[in-house]
């Protein structure tokens, strides 16, 4: 679906958005120290000598971290550079000791790669990636511990960061949500990033420019920092789109600056002016030599990939028959399609779907829970799935154990126990349920009788509810027509 925002004389413009995403090295230690990256932990307790830029202090390279890179770059079959440099880029801020950041700038260890994305409509569409390059994180100012100063943490100084740089591709809000969402399925699926956007380990900031539709030439382009949600990304480049529509319609011109987004207000704001490369002054760090890598060691990474998303989501469709719509939602999360893989292993693929798409997700979803989280195991559903199968819950009891399960943390076959819910079987136990039903509703059996085959329905419904849902519908549906036939 083409989007364009259309100004006060119907002129239409078009959108123009490049994506850099911040991704924190799945690492046990940061990018040039062997201090701890561990989430969560006490204020500064994470920081070294090198963290703290310490006179006399050099970087080393962390190894893991390289080959996280390089694995991340393979996946989205780009080119993996076997030499590439570290750079300083220079700017001041509180929370950044060394008054510069190691990253890299002219030579990148990872060049030009591929993702495809799928848009509204089950198209494909390919964004290109112009490079990855490995960086140290900075620390985090916290203005919310003191009255007049703000206090520097610096547990994530130094932090290995992954730079995802997009090619200026991405049309539309919905497409640049897609992209952030299939590159965080991909660093999960290999597991170079948690992906974890709530903990600050993924972040994006999205370019974004307006142009009159076809124009060939880009407008000014201003780039909003730090969005750390899906939502948050589209709602941002909603708003900054239209705002730079009203300022060139109203003809005024796009200053290039950084801004932020409020998610309260649903607008983005002023941060800075926008600094170009010069102002940064790239120079090679002289404490770190080339990074120098060889094709084996690329190749001996590339033979260790797992399935991808994009392989994965075939397989779904090809071996368990599945839509591709479903087969994407399993697919865009390694934890997701870890969970169903293990359901199909017992149960019927496409009920497995259901119970986990509809039924598990819904409840997620009302109780804001995500898989993190999550009280009940695959070993958990499989056996309320095992109770439906073997005949002991119908599907609509198996529902209320469902919510059972996650109030209490209980199995399916303890709440079934303790909540009398086992499906009834025992005919004579169904055969008095359907007579007195029958006995009380002479007009409707008359009815039946004269050819209004739908009232079947009615029946077994009023069968069910005198039952409270625990009768065996077959069971049912079987004495239930000889009931009527003779009555």
């Amino acid at each position: 679906m083409t989007y364009y925002i259309k100004g006060k004389n119907n002129e239409e413009y078009e959108l123009v958005i490049g994506c850099e995403i911040h991704a924190q090295i799945a690492s046990q230690s940061k990018l040039f120290s062997r201090s701890a990256t561990k989430f969560g932990s006490p204020q500064n307790s994470q920081v070294s000598f090198v963290d703290a830029a310490m006179p006399g202090m050099l970087p080393v390279i962390n190894e893991f971290a390289v080959r996280q890179t390089i694995k991340t770059g393979l996946a989205i079959n780009a080119k993996i550079n076997l030499k590439s440099i570290f750079d300083r880029k220079n700017y001041f801020y509180p929370d950044l000791p060394q008054g510069y950041q190691i990253s890299q700038f002219l030579d990148p260890i990872v060049g030009q790669g591929i993702v495809e994305i799928e848009l509204e409509d089950e198209s494909r569409k390919k964004i290109g990636v112009t490079r990855i390059h490995m960086e140290q994180d900075a620390g985090k100012l916290i203005h919310d511990q003191h009255p007049t100063l703000s206090l520097v943490d610096l547990n994530r100084s130094g932090v290995g960061l992954m730079e995802i740089v997009s090619d200026p591709d991405i049309s539309s809000p919905f497409e640049a949500c897609q992209y952030v969402k299939k590159i965080r399925a991909i660093l999960r699926a290999v597991d170079s990033c948690d992906g974890d956007m709530e903990k600050g380990n993924l972040r994006c900031d999205a370019n974004v420019s307006v142009r009159i539709r076809g124009a060939k030439e880009l407008g000014t382009r201003c780039e909003i920092k730090n969005l750390n949600s899906i939502n948050n990304i589209f709602k941002a480049i909603v708003y900054e789109a239209q705002r730079q529509v009203d300022i060139v319609e109203n003809g005024g011109t796009v200053d290039q600056e950084t801004r932020l987004f409020d998610a309260l207000t649903g607008e983005t704001r002023t941060m800075r002016s926008k600094e170009d490369a010069m102002d940064y002054r790239y120079f090679p760090d002289p404490d770190l030599p080339t990074l120098v890598i060889t094709q084996e060691l690329v190749d001996e990474i590339k033979a260790t990939l797992p399935e991808l998303p994009d392989d994965k989501k075939q397989r779904y469709i090809t071996d368990f028959k599945l839509t591709p719509y479903d087969a994407g939602v399993l697919t865009s999360d390694t934890q997701i399609s870890d969970y169903f893989e293990k359901l199909a292993k017992n149960h019927d693929p496409k009920l497995c779907v259901t119970w986990l798409t509809v039924e598990l997700f819904g409840r997620m979803k009302k109780l804001n829970i995500d898989f993190d989280n999550i009280k009940i195991s695959a070993n958990d559903l499989i056996g309320l799935l095992d109770l439906i199968k073997n005949g002991e819950i119908s599907g609509k009891i198996a529902k209320d154990v469902l919510d059972f399960m996650f109030e209490t943390g209980k199995s399916a076959a303890q709440i079934v126990e303790e909540q009398g819910f086992k499906q009834v079987s025992d005919t004579s136990a169904i055969e008095k349920i359907i007579l007195d039903v029958i006995n009380a509703n002479p007009d409707k059996v008359a009815e039946f009788k004269s050819g209004k085959d739908k009232l079947f329905g009615f029946f077994v419904g009023q069968v069910m509810k005198e039952s409270k849902g625990q009768a065996n519908p077959a069971v049912v549906n079987q004495i239930l027509k000889d009931k009527l036939q003779s009555a």
